[in-house]
């Protein structure tokens, strides 16, 4: 037996003894709430089939850019870590191998969410007793391997162990949905819904965007070769998401920027994105357009509109080429929110059926433009801190930037917005804890009655999730 493995029962509160009695009162109210996950990209086929995972590196290493991301910052290959190849050239296929190279360098987390959430997954998930040490891998493994054949573990299982109410997965407007219509039509009680992703679709730099255009004419029949018939398929395609459960609509675009063009100018922009020969300055009219004509989408059906910018996708040119998408090479950048929604506020800012969620990856950004807006438009809410900054740290920066001028109720509790399933108990722990930890210095500094923080908690815990994404 090697190091034992513990996790602090007063962990991320704060060293404050006051303080720290307060958030252990908070926390103990809201820990075991149900977790309701509105915003994420796990795979649905794994409830669909409720197949047992495979070894511990497929499930944990492989699919997961937080960590091969460091260990690539160190000079491990993504080939050493099993990470496949675009071209299917060779990587490493050897489970154990990728554990064990993966436990050499699992120092590089200290200090990092990721060790926070990887630690929880190994404890308190699976039933790990020992730290994570290149002495300890081989039998870390050896027990993983084991845990995994126990129907425990399967996704479902898994799913109601981890008292999940609701989780939303991710998928383009191509997608079929097989995999969530297999789950509806099937006993399991489990609520897994999809949320619409129109990228490959409405972004004239996503590759193939021609190529998907045309697979988008197929599956609705409408000409989407013009712009009204381009807008009526994608009515249909979000009439069709929002049939199988979906209560919102995702866009990753690369800027914050909105449009308001004339019907006109709008068929003259769709019709040179098209030829392929469009200038980036004209593709990223084109995306604020669409973000626009989103937005009037949304007020017909719905859909709670969330708008996820400012980051520098692929940014690693190389390793787009030799890996393609999502391999830890996305980049914040700087965003500006005033000025680039100023076209669809002034077209729909005041209207009170529709609801837009704002992210950023540009912390600045958060007293000095998300607050005072989302502080003043109705149709305007701040989503959590967001990936590089779904930390404690990042956590604790949000609500004090936000606080004081947004207020908590201008904001939508807490996502986890992960691939990493066994990690989603973890966030939402780390997300309580800190929002506890928060509440219990106003408590302790008499901006806040106790009784009150503990109506926030749950709000910001459980209520505020549900009544933004009309759960």
């Amino acid at each position: 037996m090697g190091q034992p493995l513990q996790l602090h029962e007063d962990r991320l509160f704060p060293s404050d003894p006051a303080q720290r009695a307060v958030a252990r009162r908070l926390y103990a109210e809201v820990k075991d709430l149900p977790i309701v996950s509105p915003h994420g990209h796990t795979d649905p086929a794994w409830f669909a089939e409720d197949a047992p995972f495979g070894n511990p590196a497929e499930l944990f290493i492989i699919p997961d850019h937080y960590l091969f991301r460091m260990l690539y910052s160190q000079g491990v290959a993504l080939e050493d870590l099993g990470v496949p190849r675009s071209d299917g050239g060779p990587v490493e296929t050897d489970g154990r191998k990728i554990w064990r190279r993966f436990a050499e360098h699992y120092h590089l987390f200290r200090g990092t969410p990721s060790r926070l959430w990887f630690d929880h997954a190994l404890s308190v998930v699976l039933g790990i007793e020992e730290k994570l040490t290149s002495e300890s891998a081989e039998r870390i493994y050896d027990r993983l391997s084991e845990r995994l054949r126990d129907d425990d573990t399967r996704p479902r299982a898994l799913f109601d162990r981890f008292n999940i109410e609701v989780l939303a997965t991710t998928e383009s407007p191509l997608d079929d949905l097989a995999h969530h219509q297999t789950i509806r039509a099937s006993n399991w009680a489990g609520r897994v819904i999809t949320a619409f992703r129109p990228d490959p679709v409405v972004d004239p730099d996503f590759e193939g965007f021609r190529t998907n255009l045309e697979e988008l004419a197929d599956l609705t029949s409408e000409d989407c070769l013009t712009w009204e018939g381009y807008l009526a398929a994608l009515r249909q395609r979000r009439a069709f998401f929002a049939e199988m459960g979906a209560t919102s609509t995702d866009h990753g675009h690369p800027s914050a920027a909105t449009a308001d063009l004339d019907a006109g100018a709008c068929r003259d922009l769709f019709a040179k994105v098209l030829t392929g020969e469009g200038s980036a300055v004209e593709h990223e009219l084109f995306r604020a357009q669409m973000l626009t004509e989103m937005a009037r989408m949304s007020l017909d059906d719905g859909l709670v509109m969330q708008i996820h910018p400012g980051s520098f996708r692929n940014h690693n040119a190389r390793l787009f080429e030799g890996f393609g998408r999502d391999k830890g090479a996305d980049i914040p950048a700087r965003t500006d929110y005033v000025r680039a929604l100023k076209p669809l506020l002034d077209r729909f800012g005041n209207e009170r059926g529709l609801s837009i969620i704002l992210f950023t990856l540009d912390e600045t950004s958060y007293s000095r433009e998300l607050a005072p807006l989302a502080g003043h438009y109705p149709v305007l809410k701040v989503g959590p801190a967001w990936w590089f900054y779904d930390s404690p740290e990042g956590m604790l920066r949000y609500r004090r930037a936000l606080t004081e001028t947004a207020g908590f109720y201008n904001t939508v509790g807490f996502n986890d917005d992960t691939r990493a399933f066994l990690s989603i108990p973890a966030r939402h722990d780390v997300a309580r804890r800190v929002d506890c930890a928060y509440l219990a210095e106003l408590v302790c500094t008499h901006r806040l009655d106790e009784d009150e923080a503990l109506e926030v908690a749950h709000d910001l815990t459980y209520r505020l999730v549900k009544q933004a994404y009309k759960l």
